[in-house]
């Protein structure tokens, strides 16, 4: 598997977007001219293109902007791929079109990305495109967003501009699907924070663009997790032969695993893997292999080889987000066109388009067909079953293009979100509506205590608090808390810790891990918090709670001041090696789906009030912080630890 993580690391697939001349070209050029990426013959003919045109300098967008069309009218319209290498890494730049009526190109260059780069002109601000093409990243699933803040020369490299924007982008991308964003100012023109930092924006104190694109870590891009093996052909040789050839399009396998085939489902072990002309012990995503099994199962094209204690969707209907490509006719309700899954094509009809999405201001609007490069979120019937992952967990099976059946053009391109059986309870639930219902008949009201909080913080002499730690599994949160505990109870403090596991025996125990049924258990646990908060006590909560939304809401319970974040920091693969209940190690064989830090995202808080960096700290240093702190809070600054 290290080997594995090795080959991951040595390449980054990014792509560049943003608006017409916001400079992605020539952002691309000054990286590879300054990276020493250009041969002497390209520089020159760039010279003589450059001098033609009645320029002085030379114009690095050349570099990429290759059709003629382009550089008449210096806009990018088709996908220019590029690759260079630097001693850290290899990379596959795809540089895509800024104009509105290009956008259909943009989705096919981002569909394989790992990086995102969207470029701003430091004048202009966010434009309509802009915002477009993050959230064209935000369905695409890309991990990585990185906006870089060009022609910072042309404003004077103004700081505050550059803050401006950074907070106005960021309030923007809060409601979009991007886990990781990052800002860069940068002078593409000039190459200030490209290859080299310069010294004309000493207040920017982060790395340059390409020392970044080298550092940045992209194993999670990848689903190492879940095997996927879709069937391309059946190889038969001779009759003592029978192997099974296709592209892993994720996931891992051994020989001697035992694998489930869909839609047969029946069970078999790996005999042997092929890879190229040689045999090896075992395969890996974005591999192409031939496989032989055990038992001899009647298997062909279009059918898909997984492990069998992780299995995919199977099902004929999915509602999707599609982006409409075709110039000459719209997705209409009731259509029908041929679709595209892995390696299975079969028909699919178009039930219903819930909504159209309106890319300045994020409203769904009603409609009844989507035209050239507009957005929805369709429902399908497939005329067979399909196997498949949402397309925010794995973009190999989530993914989808649709043909148009009479004249064989690909139409749209769809990423797979949920069956239908989940679609209602999840519509809801983007709507603000939750599993846990709100009481609002008239009979039923709060009974209000006659004893004050205020009056129990005073018989117990000191304040109520809630202490809530996250992080991931392994990270000593659960060690903290009940030490944390011990300390405040022998204080003579009023005190009770929540635990993950405790409440899952009980309070939580009818429910699973899926994302929606994780929201319940950390909204469940946060009103108990406050009803003991209530009480008078210090309750300590140590949860993953991955999620912000759903810690933002349990500090919402709380007044200010009275609700304590506490980030127990740990690098992953430091909570790998500790992995107290062997979990990770399940996860990473796919016998654990959706868990945290493996192929689901761990969201960091932005501002918590505490961080321990246990991978620095031993137990008593982080316990020693967390009781100095809570003192403080509760008005026991005086007292002995």
């Amino acid at each position: 598997m290290t080997q594995l993580v090795d080959k991951e690391r040595d390449l980054l697939r990014f792509t560049t977007a943003g608006s017409v001349d916001d400079g992605k070209s020539t952002l691309i050029g000054r990286m590879l001219y300054d990276s020493k990426q250009i041969f002497q013959d390209q520089m020159d003919a760039l010279e003589r293109a450059s001098k033609l045109r009645g320029e002085e300098e030379v114009d690095l967008a050349l570099l990429t902007d290759g059709l003629r069309a382009e550089r008449e009218q210096r806009i990018t319209i088709d996908v220019a791929y590029r690759y260079f290498s630097t001693p850290k890494r290899k990379f596959i730049i795809a540089d895509t079109p800024g104009h509105e009526q290009y956008t259909r190109n943009m989705v096919t260059g981002a569909s394989t990305a790992d990086l995102a780069v969207i470029l701003l002109d430091a004048r202009k601000g966010i434009l309509p495109q802009s915002r477009r093409h993050a959230i064209i990243a935000s369905l695409l699933a890309i991990p990585h967003v990185v906006v870089a803040v060009n022609k910072m020369d042309l404003v004077d490299y103004q700081e505050a501009r550059y803050r401006e924007l950074v907070e106005e982008f960021t309030a923007f991308a809060e409601k979009l699907n991007i886990h990781d964003l990052s800002f860069i100012p940068i002078s593409a023109l000039c190459g200030d924070n490209v290859v080299e930092s310069g010294d004309r924006m000493p207040w920017y104190d982060g790395w340059p663009m390409l020392h970044f694109l080298e550092e940045i870590t992209v194993t999670r891009a990848r689903n190492l997790v879940d095997f996927r093996f879709p069937v391309q052909y059946v190889i038969r040789p001779h009759q003592d032969f029978r192997g099974f050839a296709g592209r892993l399009s994720s996931g891992t396998i051994r020989v001697g695993e035992q694998v489930t085939v869909l839609p047969s489902l029946f069970h078999t072990k790996v005999r042997s893997i092929h890879v190229g002309d040689q045999e090896v012990n075992e395969a890996f995503a974005q591999q192409s292999a031939v496989l032989t099994l055990a038992d001899e199962i009647d298997i062909s094209r279009g059918d898909m080889i997984v492990r069998s204690h992780n299995l995919p969707e199977i099902d004929q209907e999915f509602d999707a987000y599609v982006c409409w490509m075709d110039e000459a006719n719209a997705l209409n309700t009731g259509g029908d066109y041929l679709l595209q899954h892995t390696t299975r094509t079969c028909q699919v009809h178009v039930n219903e388009i819930l909504y159209r999405m309106d890319v300045n201001t994020l409203h769904r609007e009603s409609t009844t067909r989507l035209g050239l490069n507009e957005i929805g979120r369709v429902r399908c019937t497939a005329s067979q079953a399909l196997f498949f992952d949402p397309y925010d967990r794995n973009r190999e099976t989530g993914g989808f293009i649709l043909i148009d059946p009479s004249t064989f053009r690909t139409v749209g391109a769809g990423m797979i979100r949920y069956t239908t059986k989940e679609t209602l309870r999840e519509l809801r639930r983007e709507q603000g509506e939750t599993q846990i219902e709100t009481i609002t008949a008239t009979n039923i009201t709060w009974d209000q205590s006659l004893i004050s909080l205020r009056e129990r913080e005073a018989q117990n002499r000191h304040k109520a608090l809630c202490l809530w730690l996250t992080g991931l599994s392994g990270s000593g949160k659960s060690t903290i808390a009940r030490c944390v505990e011990r300390a405040l109870f022998e204080d003579g403090l009023q005190v009770f810790r929540l635990d993950g596991d405790n409440v899952r025996h009980g309070l939580c125990s009818d429910l699973g891990f899926s994302r929606e049924d994780r929201m319940t258990n950390i909204r469940r646990i946060g009103h108990a918090a406050k009803l003991l908060y209530d009480a008078g006590q210090v309750v300590i909560c140590s949860f993953i709670a991955p999620y912000k939304e759903d810690r933002d809401f349990v500090r919402a319970l709380f007044p200010d001041n009275a609700f304590v974040e506490i980030y127990v920091q740990c690098d992953i693969e430091v909570c790998k090696a500790r992995d107290p209940k062997g979990l990770y190690a399940k996860a990473e064989r796919g016998e654990i789906k959706g868990f945290t830090g493996v192929d689901d995202p761990y969201e960091e808080p932005a501002h918590p009030e505490l961080v321990l960096d246990t991978a620095g700290l031993d137990v008593q240093e982080t316990v020693d912080r967390v009781l100095r702190f809570v003192k403080r809070q509760c008005g026991l600054d005086n007292a002995s630890t």
